[in-house]
């Protein structure tokens, strides 16, 4: 099969993680006049971030940085919400401007892996301050084109205040083990007169979230996965009558049924969203971890929230009905084609800084509300969708979704606006099956 490129696991997305420890600024690579160069003078770098929902709070990161490390200068390269990240980051790279660091997607970093420093001789310093295995999925093709720092989940987040009001008891996430159950507890939360969930009127949360685990549940193993995607391409798999899929769509048709959004589905609105869902407009949200940034300095929201795993069948012990989705989606890579070998060391010092000091750990953690894939760090996450997320990490119930390092650059677009279309009713199942199926077909000539 041939080796496909990326979609953004989210934009979100935003962002989440679970920790590294406290080394000190000064005990790291190098310090801050090693790192600008021999002649200690001023180093500018600039930091290209898709975490957008956090821009603020990298911006505050890099002036914290300054103030112990006052020859380098780091300036933030915005980018919007579900906006053309990408587009930008080309834009740059054609413009012979490059950012000097990017917090790209994995997949990205993999289709541009040419223009980025190779961070291979960091390799075993990474791996000893790791959990076990967060270096592995930065490694691509042998070497190591990026540094790991949030690992992220998603599925079914509730706001605990709502759930129990509207059942009128205690809610054991864990009862509900099939689509069944999960329609039964929809129809009982709506009869008490609360909208019983959200859908984030998106592509990228419909098509790069939601979509994707049509193919990472078709096996545990990612090179299982790659062959379906592949088949998918030659046209030999069919959606329509893959067991799985038809399995993801009937939840989703459930999930549409009672759409807070039922009746203006494609607003969109990432902001509004999370904002409703907080202040308890509605009860559950598809939606991951990393909203807690955009939620969590709001005034009059909710403080309990959680998150449960998606049942997509009607087996209780099916793949995916009792796990959640989660992923280390992004890596700070260093820019190699036209970026000077001061910046690039500066950049290095920095990186280990953020993952390892005081400073950057409680920035990242406490203020960004991620979840760092690293041993001993301090701060203390106070995201309790993250909180909640890591239980099922502890727990091992998670559903590998490494399938998006190797999907399409434009998957999450391409099919994510059909789903759309489904969302809003202007398309059927068939119709869906339709699209995508032109849309894999599609990719053979590329």
């Amino acid at each position: 099969m041939k080796k496909l490129r990326i979609l953004a696991l989210a934009t979100c997305v935003a962002v989440i993680l679970s920790s590294l420890a406290g080394c000190g600024k000064g005990s790291n690579s190098q310090n801050a006049s090693a790192a600008s160069g021999s002649d200690g003078g001023n180093v500018a770098l600039t930091f290209f971030n898709t975490s957008a929902e956090v821009n603020t709070q990298f911006t505050d990161l890099f002036n914290a940085y300054h103030q112990s490390h006052p020859n380098v200068t780091i300036t933030l390269i915005p980018t919007p919400i579900g906006g053309q990240q990408i587009q930008q980051f080309q834009s740059l790279l054609a413009s012979k401007k490059p950012a000097t660091m990017a917090n790209l997607d994995i997949g990205t970093v993999y289709t541009y892996k040419d223009k980025f420093l190779d961070l291979t001789s960091e390799k075993n310093y990474y791996e000893g301050i790791a959990q076990a295995g967060a270096i592995d999925s930065a490694m691509l093709d042998n070497k190591l084109i990026g540094i790991p720092y949030t690992v992220q989940g998603y599925g079914l987040l509730y706001n605990t205040r709502v759930v129990n009001k509207a059942l009128g008891t205690t809610f054991d996430p864990s009862t509900i083990k099939t689509r069944d159950d999960l329609a039964s507890l929809f129809k009982k939360i709506q009869a008490a007169g609360v909208p019983p969930v959200m859908i984030h009127g998106a592509n990228w949360s419909v098509g790069a979230h939601y979509l994707a685990l049509s193919y990472a549940l078709q096996s545990k193993n990612v090179d299982d996965t790659r062959k379906f995607v592949g088949d998918l391409e030659k046209g030999t798999a069919d959606l329509s009558k893959n067991q799985i899929y038809n399995n993801v769509m009937d939840t989703f048709d459930i999930m549409k049924q009672y759409n807070y959004r039922k009746n203006d589905p494609l607003v969109g609105d990432y902001a509004k969203d999370a904002s409703d869902f907080a202040t308890g407009k509605c009860a559950f949200f598809f939606m991951g971890d990393w909203i807690w940034s955009q939620v969590g300095t709001l005034k009059g929201i909710d403080k309990d929230f959680g998150v449960m795993p998606i049942p997509f069948s009607n087996n209780a012990s099916d793949y995916g009905n009792s796990q959640i989705p989660v992923s280390e989606p992004k890596l700070w890579a260093i820019d190699n084609s036209g970026s000077t070998p001061a910046q690039q060391a500066a950049a290095k010092d920095f990186i280990k800084w953020c993952l390892t000091s005081k400073e950057g750990q409680t920035a990242l953690v406490e203020k960004m509300g991620f979840n760092l894939p690293y041993k001993n760090v301090t701060a203390k996450n106070t995201n309790p969708v993250a909180a909640s997320t890591s239980k099922y990490i502890d727990a091992g119930k998670t559903i590998n979704i490494g399938i998006i390092t190797y999907l399409p650059s434009d998957y999450y677009t391409k099919t994510g606006d059909s789903m759309l279309k489904y969302l809003a009713g202007k398309i059927d199942r068939a119709g869906l099956n339709d699209e995508l199926t032109s849309y894999w077909k599609s990719q053979t000539a590329h």
